[in-house]
């Protein structure tokens, strides 16, 4: 196989990078988030910026081999993988001794070991009503016994931790069971996704009460040691982190993981002894902060800079003089716009309903998206399911991304969505001609940022040109995923990206019953809800991927989302930044990345 030039220049520099010693105080990396983190608690949280921070403080049970492709699971604080049972219901794990928390007042000056105890502490958490949190819909339904016991703790508003629970036992000191009520093939997943099943130390709970979020504790690499919110966040290295050595199994035909191993192999994690992460929602000073080499990686490279630093998706002359390394990944992601389904005008299940949300499909232009908003960053999507997830068919077509203007009219018309008042609107159906005009418009909610602007400036005249009035909502991301929970907002455009490899992942946004949870626009579906709960009890495989393309059916026929593009992330790094490789869905990998330092000093660092 040919190795392109960039890739032979990026082995080079990775080969000759000198070892180092694990987590030098001296050295810093430096990168931007371009949305606000939320808080530290991983029961509370479910954004992805402020994921990726959890787990790079807290501890899973399995994790991801860093380098492997496809992605392959591994222990991380288990002594080994779990050992399952009883047709796949029974989870046993055994967590490793000697692994501690970062040291905190709370614990009074002593060493805190991890134990089975702090993973179904913490999994119990998901469930206390009080914590209202974003993730019960991984779980919820999934644990012997738990049902009851949660339904005891709504109604009393109160969660009882010392409850004994059938499917959530510490057998012993470093020994904890989970049992399922059925078999559930993504929840190896869910033990390497830190939201769900990150080790909190109850005594820190107890503690911080409603403060926790602010006071994050953990046996991860690195510690909280500045914070100012939506700004920065500065992060040491754990001094009590556990001995662990960089490994990795990329593919023997993966030029980038194999330069990415060859250079770090051996060496003791973490490598890097701060990390600084600064909030910069606006794309142009994110981008010239990179080019003045204020940040070690440019992660998602801004699309309004693509024809500058990637034209024809190459690395631009001078930024490869410099050295700068450039990868380009196809996000396990999707983005959308979904209705709200219980709104009273672009909500509902009833045929004028569903004709109103197909021709706003209809009406809108994701290809203009692509090209102009986008910078061919992307391609559209043509289901829910992103690329590279198991279930994902990439030769699957269907008219969710069709654009015609013609059809989006005539449908309006057969179903009585007409101008009757000759005001240029059209108003809502009619059950007479002698009835009243109601004029209608559809509100859209978006982010006051340059980046939102020419995708709501799409939207406008794509509606405009159907005769729909639409208006927009403009707060801050933080505000609007608030209302969005509660169920007010009547559209709404987002991002998802998968924190498992499956498409069930996505699906999960679609069922009934995470409705105020994942499933933001609050489509219901008995069909299809059936189906969901179905594919969790089966492998990948044919079987599996027929029920996921009924689903995709029910989905196109009710339209609660305009499908929006799959993003083609690029991410660039300064050529004395060692070691990011972007993992379709593991979030923590500061523990990974190296800093080289004669290079960093000859380009101007201090």
């Amino acid at each position: 196989m040919r190795i392109p030039k960039s890739l032979v220049s990026l082995v080079l520099a990775l080969s000759c990078a000198a070892p180092a010693l694990a987590a030098d105080s001296s050295k810093v990396f430096r990168y931007a988030f371009e949305v606000a983190e939320t808080g530290f608690d991983p029961a509370e949280i479910s954004d992805l910026y402020s994921s990726n921070v959890i787990a790079n403080l807290f501890d899973t049970p399995l994790t991801y081999d860093y380098l492997a492709r496809p992605v392959k699971l591994v222990p991380n604080t288990l002594a080994a993988m779990p050992e399952i049972t009883e047709n796949g219901t029974v989870y046993t794990m055994r967590v490793k001794p000697g692994i501690y928390f970062v040291d905190d007042p709370v614990f009074k000056g002593k060493k805190r070991e991890l134990v089975a105890e702090d993973f179904t502490f913490s999994i119990k958490r998901i469930f206390d009503p009080k914590k209202r949190s974003p993730n019960l819909y991984y779980l919820e339904g999934n644990i012997a016994g738990m049902d009851e016991v949660l339904a005891k703790a709504r109604k009393e508003n109160k969660f009882d931790y010392d409850t004994p629970i059938e499917g959530l036992r510490t057998i012993d000191k470093y020994t904890f069971q989970v049992r399922l009520k059925q078999p559930d093939y993504n929840f190896l997943y869910f033990l390497a996704y830190c939201n769900l099943t990150c080790a909190v130390a109850r005594e820190v709970v107890e503690h911080y009460g409603d403060k926790v979020a602010e006071h994050p504790v953990g046996t991860g690499p690195y510690k909280l040691a500045f914070w100012k919110r939506s700004s920065k966040m500065v992060f040491e290295a754990n001094p009590n982190y556990r001995e662990e050595f960089f490994d990795g199994a990329p593919p023997a035909d993966d030029a980038i993981g194999q330069a990415i191993l060859a250079a770090n192999k051996g060496k003791k994690l973490p490598m890097v002894g701060k990390i600084e992460v600064y909030v910069i929602e606006e794309h142009q000073p994110r981008y010239l902060a990179f080019l003045n080499n204020e940040f070690d990686l440019l992660e998602r490279l801004p699309a309004d800079f693509a024809n500058v630093a990637i034209p024809n998706n190459t690395l631009a002359g001078d930024l490869k003089r410099r050295g700068v390394h450039m990868q380009r990944t196809a996000g396990i992601e999707i983005t959308y716009s979904y209705f709200g389904m219980k709104d009273p005008i672009v909500g509902g299940y009833e045929p004028e309903k569903i004709a109103l949300r197909r021709a706003i499909v209809l009406g809108q232009d994701v290809d203009a998206e692509v090209t102009i908003v986008r910078k061919n960053q992307a391609i559209a999507a043509q289901s829910p399911i992103g690329p590279g997830a198991l279930g994902y068919d990439p030769n699957f077509r269907s008219t969710a991304s069709e654009f015609s203007p013609s059809k989006a009219k005539a449908l309006l018309d057969m179903y009585g969505y007409i101008d009757c008042n000759n005001d240029g609107w059209r108003d809502l159906p009619r059950k007479s001609p002698a009835d009243e005009c109601k004029p209608f418009s559809v509100e859209y909610a978006s982010a006051p940022n340059a980046q939102q602007k020419p995708l709501d400036e799409n939207w406008k005249k794509n509606m405009d040109a159907i005769g729909i009035q639409m208006t927009f909502k403009k707060e801050k991301w933080p505000d609007l995923l608030k209302q969005s929970k509660l169920g007010k907002l009547q559209m709404w455009g987002l991002g998802w990206t998968a924190a498992v490899p499956d498409a069930w992942a996505f699906f999960v946004m679609l069922y009934g019953p995470n409705g105020g949870q994942a499933n933001h626009s609050r489509f219901s579906h008995p069909e299809f809800d059936r189906l969901f709960e179905q594919s969790k009890r089966l492998p990948d495989g044919p079987e599996r991927n027929a029920i996921y393309r009924e689903m995709n059916r029910i989905f196109l026929v009710y339209a609660p989302w305009r499908l929006g593009t799959h993003r083609i992330l690029t991410d660039l790094s300064q050529p004395w930044a060692i070691g990011f490789r972007r993992h379709p869905v593991m979030r923590g990998f500061w523990k990974y990345v190296d800093i080289d330092q004669p290079k960093y000093a000859a380009a101007g660092g201090k």
